[in-house]
């Protein structure tokens, strides 16, 4: 893995035109002319290639937020490193790790407190597990009435075979002491101005405990991306992308719950069983996010398509926080009529699961509706519901085509 000079790499980031190559930076072709425009106010992109990925979607520079272009979710169940999105909170992000002295901390509430090479968690049985990530703002720029907040289409999402050790086995290591309520996380990004909360994160001590959190330092058979949580980041399948903490250095056990900016007043749902509210209205009373909405997609065709009338191939994603797509439906009348899709290959139920469906399509215009359900009867609403922060959007997706 390449280091990277801040200043250098802050002001590719500014250009978007460097990349890494042999230690050094390489110069890219500009990308400022190429550009995409979403399908929701002020939704032009332009596409910059960082270091270590391709053309992507730039929502902001400073910190990296960039967003993988849907038709990538077209080319395979898992989304390459190269595509894979990218969401920072804080500008002040690592630009040099050295991978033979950095260390993890795991410290607090525990009978022995450990600092761990990557070497030492190398050397732990490790896990595998193909999960997807998602950001909690994943599409906020389809909320309607609009909401503040990054306005992202479908591609803050990524679904990858993550490799590692349990988080379970490292507590197991340091030694839980009786009483303790909470894990918290933190990384090496941190924020530029002193008056700006670090980020951090906490998980319920049986959650954190549960065998399937992880510490991941490979992603897709390579060592994580540096732009994805080079070297170490936590893993939390099923849960939205803000839990899984990138470049993690730090964990601490907790003998009282998190008191944290980033839980205790951000990244905060209306605690009712639709994390919903009526539009316009703040709510109630809030809980932490936690885990996804289900959700299904076309993949092969777009808004605004033209095919070719007859017997077309239809095909997509479907997923949720973990308790397994079972049935994917599909309507090409607008949701008149629907027929059930063919489920491809079950990787894991943290994975997306591919569907296809051959449909007629016959010489007109035609509204393309998809709609997943999974094990525990958990389906998607025919129409958007709404919340302030714009959080886990999963309304039945429609593409609009038409056939020649």
């Amino acid at each position: 893995m390449s280091d990277l000079g801040r200043r250098d790499f802050l002001r590719a980031a500014g250009r978007s035109v460097l990349a890494v190559g042999a230690g050094t930076l390489m110069p890219l072709r500009a990308l400022a002319d190429d550009s995409v425009t979403l399908p929701f106010g002020n939704g032009e992109r332009r596409l910059v290639a960082y270091p270590g990925k391709r053309p992507l979607l730039l929502t902001t520079s400073r910190p990296p937020q960039l967003e993988t272009p849907f038709s990538v979710f077209d080319e395979g169940v898992i989304t390459p490193n190269d595509a894979f999105f990218v969401r920072y909170h804080l500008a002040d992000i690592p630009t040099s790790i050295d991978p033979d002295t950095f260390r993890l901390d795991v410290k607090g509430h525990v009978g022995t407190p450990l600092s761990l090479s990557l070497s030492d968690l190398k050397a732990m049985a490790p896990v595998e597990r193909v999960a997807v990530n998602q950001c909690s703002g994943n599409s906020r720029g389809f909320v309607e009435p609009r909401v503040a907040g990054g306005q992202l289409a479908n591609g803050a999402m990524g679904n990858a075979r993550w490799t590692g050790v349990p988080l379970k086995a490292v507590l197991d290591r340091a030694g839980v002491k009786a009483g303790a309520v909470q894990v918290s996380f933190e990384g090496l990004d941190g924020p530029v101005l002193p008056e700006t909360p670090d980020f951090a994160k906490a998980l319920e001590i049986d959650h954190a405990r549960d065998g399937e959190v992880m510490l991941a330092f490979s992603m897709n058979g390579e060592d994580l991306p540096w732009l994805n949580g080079y070297p170490l980041r936590l893993v939390v399948p099923g849960f939205y992308g803000t839990y899984w903490v990138k470049h993690l250095n730090a964990i601490t056990v907790l003998d009282k719950p998190f008191e944290g900016f980033w839980m205790k007043s951000a990244y905060r749902i209306p605690a009712n069983a639709c994390a919903c509210t009526e539009p316009g209205k703040a709510p109630a009373a809030t809980v932490p996010i936690g885990r996804f909405s289900i959700r299904s997609f076309v993949t092969n065709l777009s808004e605004g398509a033209e095919v070719k009338a007859g017997p077309t191939d239809l095909r997509g994603i479907a997923f949720d926080g973990g308790y397994g797509v079972t049935d994917v439906a599909v309507s090409v009348d607008d949701g008149r009529t629907w027929t059930e899709a063919a489920l491809g290959q079950d990787l894991g139920r943290y994975s997306f699961r591919p569907w296809s469906l051959r449909a007629d399509l016959p010489t007109g215009a035609h509204t393309i509706k998809v709609r997943a359900t999974n094990r525990i009867g958990q389906s998607q609403p025919l129409s958007p519901l709404w919340n302030p922060a714009g959080y886990m959007r999963n309304v039945v997706e429609t593409v609009r085509v038409r056939a020649v």
